[in-house]
């Protein structure tokens, strides 16, 4: 397996390696912004609504800006969990399709 850099690793048609591993922090960073948005945006859609409620969800909004972030947080250390079960996976499967000539060299040894 050869390392073709991101650009390789993006458009390669035979998804030898993952390319989702390597940009999950920058979603991390996408998904901290985003939800920075839409906490204002539901402030600015509260205040739009009544000022009493403008108040009440500005009074909430770092506890909803939390609890989206946890939700973001969640769903990508999913998403990573599974790429690395693939990978360990792969790891197993190559080490177990090693040359059955080390297995044969080792026994004829009696090591």
């Amino acid at each position: 397996m050869q390392y073709n850099g991101f650009l390789g690793t993006l458009f390669d048609f035979s998804f030898s390696e993952f390319i989702t591993t390597k940009v999950i922090k920058s979603i991390l960073g996408l998904a901290m912004v985003v939800n920075a948005i839409l906490t204002i945006v539901f402030i600015f859609g509260a205040f739009r609504a009544g000022w009493l409620g403008g108040i009440i969800v500005l009074i909430l909004s770092p506890l909803l800006y939390l609890v989206m972030m946890l939700f973001s947080r969640i769903y990508l250390e999913l998403i990573i969990v599974i790429f690395r079960i693939a990978e360990n996976l792969i790891a197993i499967r190559d080490s177990l399709s090693a040359p059955e000539s080390k297995i044969t060299d080792k026994e004829s040894t009696g090591a």
